[in-house]
């Protein structure tokens, strides 16, 4: 059982107790937050890196969270702009387009061992992979994270309107990818 977020926001706040608040929080929210940055990254390596990057990220800056949030959507907004600066870094390095560098998810998502493109939860992993960044972002929060639009919106940094309307067209764009493939 975890220890409710604010009280481990106090525990790390005091000296003695500051390494294992973090270590209480990095086991509360690890999980959610790897499966998060892997459905948009797709690799395991990139996402336990970006992973980690986040987590030293959060020890940097646990002190000055102004707790003006809940601290799950600033994890979740960490992480997200870590996904971002990732995949940024990875356009820049290899000089290609988002369109190349998506499709690199894709052929990672193919080479899964596991992979079969007639299961149809592969098929919509393969649908979310060729939908634009910002929809997947906003598709994988809301149907494998459930988070409310309200929370999206505080995480993404972006309207509730835009948000529903982003997840429309993706729900839209992975259904009809379903159907046609």
């Amino acid at each position: 059982m975890f220890l409710d977020d604010k009280d481990l926001l106090q525990q790390f706040k005091q000296p003695a107790e500051k390494e294992r608040a973090f270590t209480e929080i990095i086991k509360k929210y690890q999980e959610k937050l790897y499966w998060h940055i892997r459905r948009i990254v797709v690799d395991h390596d990139d996402a336990n890196d970006i992973l980690q990057n986040m987590f030293i990220k959060v020890w940097n800056s646990l002190n000055n969270f102004r707790e003006d949030s809940q601290l799950y959507t600033w994890l979740y907004r960490i992480a997200t702009n870590e996904c971002f600066t990732f995949l940024e870094q990875l356009k820049r390095r290899s000089a290609v387009s988002l369109t190349d560098v998506e499709s690199g998810l894709v052929n990672k998502l193919k080479a899964d061992q596991n992979f079969n493109a007639n299961k149809l939860e592969w098929k919509l992993q393969l649908a979310i992979q060729h939908l634009p960044e910002k929809q997947r972002i906003v598709f994988t929060l809301r149907y494998y994270d459930e988070m409310p639009y309200e929370e999206m919106s505080r995480v993404l940094e972006t309207s509730e309107g835009a948000l529903k309307a982003s997840y429309h067209h993706a729900a839209k764009k992975i259904e009809n990818y379903i159907v046609n493939h």
